[in-house]
C-alpha cells in the first residue's frame, strides 16, 4: 500500500474545494448509476433471451407438424408465438420505456449533480483509493 498518498492522475484530481464527504457521495452516486446500468443490462438480456425463444417456436412448431401433431403446433402458435411478455408489449417496448421514464433521468440527473460539485470529473472516490493503494515504482501500479 501507498504510504506517500501520490495524489490521482491530473483528470481525476478533486477541484479545489470538494469535501471528503462531497467525494463519497458522489461515489455513492456512481455505485448507484452503475448498478443501474447492470440492470438495463439485464433487461436487454431478458429482451434477446425472450427474442431467442420466440424465435425458436419456429423450429418447435415445425416438428410438431411434422411430428403430425398440427393441433399442438397450432397451438402454440396462437397462444404463444409473437405474445405480448406484459400487456400490450414486447420486451424491446419495456426496455424503451425504461430508457425513456427512468434510465435517462438518473444519468442525467447523475451527470449534472457530478457538474455541479466536482467540475463533472468522474470516478474521484475510486481514483483517489486507487492512489492510496498502488505500490509506488510499480510497473503494474502506474498513474496513468
Amino acid at each position: 500500500m501507498n504510504t506517500e498518498h501520490r495524489p490521482p492522475d491530473a483528470r481525476h484530481q478533486r477541484p479545489e474545494g470538494v469535501t471528503d464527504t462531497t467525494v463519497e457521495a458522489l461515489g455513492a452516486l456512481s455505485k448507484a448509476l452503475e448498478t443501474v446500468e447492470r440492470a438495463r443490462g439485464a433487461l436487454y438480456d431478458f429482451h434477446q433471451l425472450t427474442g431467442s425463444a420466440d424465435l425458436a417456436l419456429d423450429d418447435a412448431v415445425r416438428l410438431l407438424r411434422a411430428a403430425g401433431h398440427g393441433q399442438h403446433a397450432e397451438r402454440v402458435e396462437r397462444e404463444i408465438l409473437g405474445r405480448n411478455v406484459i400487456p400490450g408489449h414486447w420486451t424491446f417496448q419495456i426496455i424503451e420505456e425504461y430508457n425513456a421514464t427512468y434510465y435517462d433521468a438518473f444519468r442525467a440527473t447523475e451527470r449534472e449533480i457530478r457538474q455541479a460539485l466536482a467540475a463533472g470529473r468522474d470516478h474521484l472516490y475510486e481514483a483517489e483509493m486507487k492512489a492510496t493503494r498502488r505500490t509506488e515504482g510499480h510497473p503494474d501500479h502506474t498513474a496513468g
